[in-house]
């Protein structure tokens, strides 16, 4: 049976800080709903109820899109290895690029990682915890490195050039601010 809180507790904090990958969703009243996984050292537990995730250049930037225009926003984390655990953090979000005074009082949170685009800030308002057992045990071998060796061989004029020709609308013709 699901469980609801109101806030992230120590046992359920030290769950996110050993998970490998996550899973972000945003969805407007209309149009797509965008699904997202999530890696790397790209998420930070400011506090019981707020997050801050570093997002990186993609194909798309849908969850910038949405943002813009509906706040909502759900966090989703599995465990694929020890106790089956599925925990989802739902909330309101807010995006920040790198130009903003927001971005430059946290991105030294993490690592110096190519292709950061935006900081989402992230108010939880509710905690789920649900039971994961139908979710597969797998080995973690390594994060991928294609995605930072691109973002470095684009350098900052390459990256800002791709986020203009490729980034600047979502799917659904919504404009996004990089």
């Amino acid at each position: 049976m699901a469980r609801k809180l109101d806030k992230l507790n120590e046992l359920l904090i030290d769950f996110i800080q050993k998970q490998k990958v996550f899973f972000v969703a945003t969805a407007m009243e209309e149009g797509s709903i965008n699904l997202s996984p999530k890696g790397l050292d790209s998420l930070r537990i400011l506090d019981e109820n707020r997050v801050v995730w570093l997002n990186l250049t993609g194909s798309g930037n849908e969850t910038a899109a949405h943002l813009n225009h509906k706040d909502r926003i759900t966090l989703m984390f599995c465990a694929f290895e020890g106790d089956p655990i599925i925990l989802r953090l739902y909330g309101t979000a807010k995006t920040y690029s790198f130009a903003s005074t927001f971005w430059k009082e946290h991105i030294d949170l993490f690592p110096n990682i190519k292709g950061g685009r935006q900081l989402i800030d992230i108010k939880i308002e509710m905690v789920q915890i649900s039971c994961g057992m139908g979710v597969p045990i797998m080995e973690y071998k390594h994060q991928r490195q294609e995605l930072l060796d691109w973002a470095e061989k684009q350098g900052g004029d390459g990256l800002e050039k791709y986020w203009k020709t490729r980034n600047s609308t979502s799917l659904d013709g919504l404009p996004i601010e990089n």
